[in-house]
């Protein structure tokens, strides 16, 4: 049967704290964290998914560990204005960590949702980059738009993070899967901090298929659905944003869901 371990490591990569190897890991780091400190998940195989929730005040999420190990690591000072203030703080953190059942696995769900998704190379998915971000800032990046966090009203730090494009009319955002998915809805968010904000009419989702399906948006807050005939891709990309023409010279997006199964 598949194991696991969770390690806490510091900046020179020197062991803090670790856990036994199990398939159901809970432990706790009763120290504060100091920056370059990081979680690593070390499997005894690549392949494997995990319910993480890697601080007690953000949603779990299951992820796909497409190696031996991944690290999530702790953010601070600029990178942390993305998190609630309340995660990571203080000097007692839990962190929860179990094999996934293949039921869980397999279930229609979110696909996207992953709080823990940093830039670079992840160790986990699902994994969301963009060819923007406005001004290399942490509220304004990718990952925001896969973080579960539905707060528009405003824009910059939490809970207003979103993913920000710098008025770059190419922008191009890509969520992968890590592992092939059976795709048939996607939701948008679209931040809506009205008169600061514009927002798009129209957007494209492009797939690893080379299959394409055009939206068309309205000015709204709340979650808007598109409904597809179902695919079974590796990635997806959002872009082609065609804003309204309303004066603001800043729409955004608050969250991005794909809805469907994973194919494993």
């Amino acid at each position: 049967m598949p194991e696991l371990k969770v390690k806490v490591l510091n900046r020179d990569g020197h062991t803090l704290l670790t856990s036994d190897a199990g398939r159901f890991v809970c432990l706790t780091y009763a120290a504060a964290y100091e920056e370059g400190d990081r979680i690593c998940l070390e499997a005894d195989r690549p392949g494997l998914f995990c319910e993480i929730r890697l601080d007690d005040t953000m949603l779990p999420a299951l992820v796909y560990l497409a190696g031996k190990t991944a690290d999530f690591f702790i953010p601070f000072a600029e990178k942390k204005l993305a998190y609630s203030p309340k995660s990571f703080a203080g000097n007692r953190h839990l962190i929860f960590v179990r094999i996934a059942d293949p039921a869980e696995v397999s279930a229609r769900r979110n696909l996207a949702l992953n709080p823990y998704d940093q830039h670079g190379d992840p160790g986990f998915f699902p994994h969301a980059s963009a060819n923007i971000e406005t001004r290399g800032e942490s509220v304004f990046a990718a990952r925001n738009v896969i973080d579960g966090i539905f707060a528009g009203a405003s824009h910059g730090e939490y809970p207003y993070q979103s993913w920000g494009i710098n008025r770059r009319p190419d922008a191009a955002l890509t969520l992968s899967f890590g592992v092939p998915a059976e795709v048939d809805e996607a939701r948008l968010t679209l931040r809506t901090d009205f008169p600061h904000d514009n927002y798009w009419t129209k957007a494209t989702l492009s797939f690893s298929d080379g299959s394409r399906e055009t939206l068309s948006l309205v000015k709204t807050h709340e979650p808007q659905v598109f409904r597809f005939a179902p695919r079974v891709v590796e990635w997806v990309t959002l872009s082609e944003l065609i804003q309204s023409d309303e004066d603001s010279p800043f729409p955004a997006l608050t969250q991005l869901e794909l809805w469907g199964s994973l194919h494993v």
